[in-house]
């Protein structure tokens, strides 16, 4: 992180500590660097360490570097370059260095999706071991709050033995909670276990920082406080920053205890620390006590940004490797290779904590940086869907269809482990004009369909699509049937009513376009709304500091136009203010479709103040009070619900988690709260009975409380980290859907729900009708909900197909089916290992190929699937 830091002692001075007392206790220390190409890793650094090794014999290192930064290295200085790997190839030397930060682009790991964390040690690994071959990667830790619950099972998957909770000097983002103990096997919600050195019960946060523990310099108050908790073998560590030109950080200051000693974290974990964990540590997310500018412009967009890439990069792949399987195509992965590259960069930590900070080599800052790399992930892995999809239809897809004057085909695809029934949109051939058109199945079956006479003529339809597959629907030039469904009605009061088979939703314009009433008609006419409630469901609520009030969608009245009226969607545009701010929000509903999405455009006038209060006159980085941190007086989008006694999960990468929070609002630095959703948060009754899920098209923070409706963090406006103004400098975009639903969020498939709202059906048009038998295809069906295809690729050398499962929504044994006669199913770890080979049943026609698999709530588990 570029942030100068004071340095704690002179540079260069040697400090290993002599023993002052024979019968005093050893402390230890974790010394080294953290920074990167990208962020400030100069020049000269590579030879300086080596320099600072050859004058401090009992010196040693820890080094989270970005891994590309040796690329650059090797090719700025060659020389020195050369000197630093041979000393990591002689093992005389090698011991003294040890790289702890093994992720390509450092990032925070809790905001991205589990694919992405997966990735991120995946090629920067590869990177490392490319110019370190040698190199021992046994021990996960980072400077900065860089980790997340599901951490156990990849790092050992990936080879890892130990990690490290702690990071004294580099706080400003948040911290991990204390937990007692010198060693604790911490617990992924899996169950797999991992050593690890936590942020000690009495290791606390320092006084007069804002980013440090006690822990940061070895000082002798705590040194002192781990003896008395019984610590045997005390240690504190300090990651430089890597622009610094400081050797070993320790000094002969008065505070500094002594003796301390240096030393890399494996050597501590298998030489030094007790070898038996003090007990187990099942660590929640919400353990993860972190904070962002959340609800800031620049942070929305960097979130929304890499959210979009995410998506569609795993899109890609599972439409590449069917592309593939099917005509026997290469699959792209140098292509996939440099779209992971530029995505795993956007998603540095760096941009989401100082994204105002210049980008050394553009002329920008962090934030428009990640806007070149997502826009490269997305053209790369737009074009590789494109080419997919061609060879599929062995055409150019989405061509002007002109062959077939009164009909054409559609292929729609689905990405996700799942049957899906649910609406698909696609343009209707500009030859077609504005033609009605009704669509028919495989069987000559006619589907719901409606036309809609918009700029892009569109089309929408029910597709039926098999689990990681696809089907063909044909179009025809000719009126529909007379279907009845989605339609909306408005009544003199005001109240605009939406009905669909599902819901019956009242809509208030005297109250800024509100839901005044949320019928769910499949549970018994269940309301949703909370009615007694001081606040309007979806109402717009933030507090103006310069204004001194809270303003409120619902102060003025709002225009409810229906741009749909069924009978398969229903769009509704909501246009209001907020204070003099004008925002326009489109409701869209479907027939037969749980979901209920909001798209939210505000047409900012200026750049408004919104927060608890403005510190633009008295910021002070030291003062742990910060207005950005209690999101009560943010612009936040309210969801009052009937629900009594309510309980709230919320997902994590690879991990779902119910609160423990009684609220989630906090002032101060050393009073976070893990207040975070990355795709969703579900929100129930005590009981469990009925919940509401809202979905976010971005990471950010949600609000919630016993006297607090949940609230979604649309906007902050004012000072943020480093007394940064975080300005409004343009309109502000928002997605996101609501799902109320009977149970549990595992009983009501709410991740499988969120994946498939990530993942929308891809639709091409064709010419031609398919070939006999080929008109639906499943290529890996699952006979159990919830189970996640987190990717999947083609690997052309083996004739084999890699998927990876994750276990979302189910306690039972599932069966696998994959399309083709397979040879052997092979399940294997992070690092290619094969564990172990499965039985695999062919069925009569050697056409299916499956196997019966268990895997715990939460796990990951690699497949190949080799073909004969």
């Amino acid at each position: 992180m570029v942030i100068s830091v004071k340095k704690f002692l002179l540079a260069g001075f040697f400090s290993f500590l002599v023993f002052t007392a024979s019968y005093a206790q050893t402390a230890y220390f974790i010394d080294g660097y953290h920074g990167g190409v990208f962020g400030h890793y100069p020049e000269w650094k590579t030879q300086f360490i080596l320099d600072e090794l050859e004058k401090h014999p009992d010196w040693f290192i820890n080094l989270d570097i970005e891994p590309e930064t040796w690329d650059s290295v090797r090719v700025y200085d060659n020389q020195q370059y050369k000197n630093f790997v041979n000393f990591m190839n002689n093992p005389e030397t090698a011991h003294r260095v040890e790289f702890v930060g093994q992720t390509f682009g450092q990032s925070f790991l809790y905001n991205i999706s589990g694919e992405s964390v997966i990735r991120q040690f995946e090629y920067g690994i590869n990177k490392i071991k490319e110019h370190f071959p040698n190199a021992s990667l046994k021990t996960y830790n980072n400077p900065e709050p860089c980790y997340t619950s599901a951490l156990p099972q990849i790092l050992k998957s990936f080879g890892f033995k130990y990690a490290s909770l702690k990071h004294p000097n580099t706080l400003w983002g948040g911290y991990n909670r204390a937990f007692n103990g010198e060693l604790v096997n911490w617990v992924g919600p899996d169950g797999t276990g991992i050593d690890t050195s936590p942020r000690y019960e009495c290791e606390a946060l320092r006084d007069g920082t804002t980013h440090q523990t006690i822990a940061w310099a070895n000082d002798e108050k705590y040194i002192h406080a781990c003896q008395e908790m019984g610590i045997e073998n005390p240690v504190g560590v300090t990651l430089q920053d890597a622009m610094w030109d400081g050797g070993p950080w320790l000094g002969l200051a008065d505070k500094t205890y002594r003796p301390s000693v240096y030393t890399t974290w494996t050597n501590y974990f298998e030489n030094i620390a007790i070898q038996q964990p003090n007990e187990n540590w099942h660590l929640s997310q919400e353990d993860l006590l972190v904070s962002l500018v959340w609800g800031s412009q620049i942070l929305q967009q960097i979130a929304q940004n890499v959210r979009v890439s995410e998506n569609k990069i795993i899109m890609a792949e599972k439409i590449a490797a069917m592309g593939s399987l099917s005509n026997n195509t290469e699959y792209p992965q140098k292509d996939f290779d440099a779209a992971w590259r530029s995505l795993l960069l956007a998603q540095h930590h760096d941009s989401w904590i100082v994204p105002y900070n210049n980008f050394r080599y553009i002329d920008g800052n962090w934030a428009d940086m990640v806007e070149i790399w997502t826009d490269e992930t997305n053209t790369i892995s737009e074009n590789i869907i494109h080419e997919s999809l061609k060879n599929f239809s062995k055409q150019q897809p989405d061509q002007d269809i002109i062959s077939a004057e009164n009909h054409f085909f559609v292929k729609v695809f689905n990405t996700i482990g799942k049957n899906r029934k649910e609406p698909v949109v696609i343009e209707m051939p500009e030859n077609w004009g504005g033609s009605q058109a009704r669509v028919l199945n495989q069987y000559g079956e006619e589907v719901s369909s409606q036309i809609v006479s918009n700029k892009d003529n569109e089309l929408v339809f029910t597709a039926e699509v098999p689990s990681m597959g696809y089907a063909v629907y044909k179009v025809e030039k000719r009126n529909p049937s007379d279907n009845f469904g989605a339609d909306v009605s408005s009544r003199e009061d005001g109240i605009i009513v939406v009905e669909t088979d599902l819901y019956r939703i009242a809509i208030d314009s005297n109250r800024g376009g509100t839901i005044q009433s949320l019928i769910v008609k499949q549970i018994g006419n269940k309301e949703f709304v909370d009615q007694n409630s001081d606040r309007s469901f979806n109402e717009l609520r933030g507090f103006f500091y310069d204004e001194d009030r809270f303003c409120s969608s619902v102060d003025l009245t709002a225009e409810v136009e229906i741009l749909e009226n069924g009978p398969l969607r229903v769009k509704l545009e909501i246009t209001g203010l907020i204070d003099k701010h004008p925002f326009t929000q489109m409701m869209t509903v479907y027939q037969g479709e749980e979901r209920i999405n909001f798209a939210l455009h505000i047409d900012w006038q200026g750049n408004p103040g919104i927060g608890k209060y403005s510190q633009a006159d008295n910021f002070d980085a030291a003062d742990p009070e910060k207005a950005f941190y209690n999101d009560k007086y943010k612009l936040l989008a309210l969801f009052p619900l009937n629900l009594e006694g309510q309980n709230l999960f919320k997902n994590a990468p690879f991990d779902v988690i119910e609160s423990i929070l009684d609220h989630t609002f906090f002032n101060r630095w050393d009073e976070i709260k893990h207040n975070i959703i990355l795709n969703w948060v579900d929100v129930t009754d005590a009981s469990n009975e009925f919940g509401m899920a809202l979905f976010s098209d971005h990471t950010t923070s949600y609000a919630h409380g016993a006297d607090h409706p949940l609230g979604l963090n649309l906007q902050y406006s004012g000072v943020g980290l480093w007394g940064r103004n975080y300005r409004i400098t343009g309109p502000s975009l928002f997605q996101y859907s609501l799902v109320p639903h009977e149970g549990n969020w595992d009983t009501a498939g709410i991740w499988t729900k969120s994946t498939k709202w990530n993942e929308p059906l891809v639709a091409t048009k064709l010419g031609d009708a398919p070939d006999t038998g080929l008109w639906s295809k499943s290529f890996i069906e699952i006979d159990e909900p919830g189970i996640e295809i987190t990717t999947m690729k083609y690997i052309g050398d083996n004739n084999a197909v890699s998927f990876r499962l994750f276990n979302a929504e189910t306690d039972n044994a599932f069966t696998v089916s994959v399309n083709g006669l397979v040879e052997r199913i092979e399940r294997i770890n992070l690092q290619g290992e094969v564990i172990e080979e499965l039985d695999v049943k062919h069925d009569v026609e050697n056409t299916i190929s499956s196997f019966s698999f268990e895997m715990p709530r939460f796990g990951i588990r690699t497949l190949n699937a080799v073909f004969q």
